[in-house]
């Protein structure tokens, strides 16, 4: 069996022979999970809208109380391959879908400070149930301070900090620890 003439290129200098891609480097490492999630949920995210959590447990942050308490945000989506001018969709409880229609432009003004760039172009509202975040549980009972932590937090200039450094005391007071002896 003979094979037929190879033909001559019309144009010698484009001329080039093709080489087989060479096939991408394998390891056989174990590779982590980390490194592995983003490319699964990536799709998931993008086929569901993913709101980022921070976005919905500080929607009363970013929106205000008032408007919080009924609204709350359901997705942001983006145009393919993009991570900005998104569309984001609101759950908005009763007749105040007009209202939230009203100042829709404050409220993309609003998402845009809290990411601090372009994310969300346009709204999207839809009438349904707000759903209210459950009240945090109470804190457990604290002890009093004693009277040595009392004196060592009195030179604390900052209200805030103070009652969060005393809160703080009280809780590791209040605490069970295990006794552990000294280990000579």
């Amino acid at each position: 069996m003979t094979k037929p003439p190879k033909t001559p290129a019309k144009n010698p200098a484009r001329a080039t022979i093709r080489q087989p891609k060479p096939e991408p480097a394998r390891s056989n490492r174990a590779r982590p999970v980390s490194e592995l999630l983003p490319d699964v949920g990536r799709a998931a995210f993008r086929k569901f809208g993913f709101v980022q959590h921070a976005v919905v447990s500080r929607w009363a942050e970013i929106v205000g109380d008032r408007y919080a308490r009924v609204s709350s945000p359901e997705s942001i989506r983006f145009p393919q391959g993009k991570r900005a001018e998104g569309v984001l969709s609101l759950v908005v409880s009763g007749a105040h879908a007009p209202m939230m229609q009203h100042i829709a432009p404050e409220i993309v003004e609003r998402v845009n400070r809290f990411f601090g760039y372009t994310a969300v172009a346009r709204l999207q509202i839809r009438h349904g149930e707000v759903k209210k975040p459950k009240p945090a549980a109470p804190p457990p009972e604290l002890k009093p301070l004693t009277e040595e932590m009392g004196e060592s937090l009195r030179g604390i200039a900052d209200p805030e900090l103070k009652a969060v450094l005393e809160s703080l005391a009280s809780g590791v007071a209040a605490a069970n620890f295990p006794k552990i002896g000294r280990i000579d």
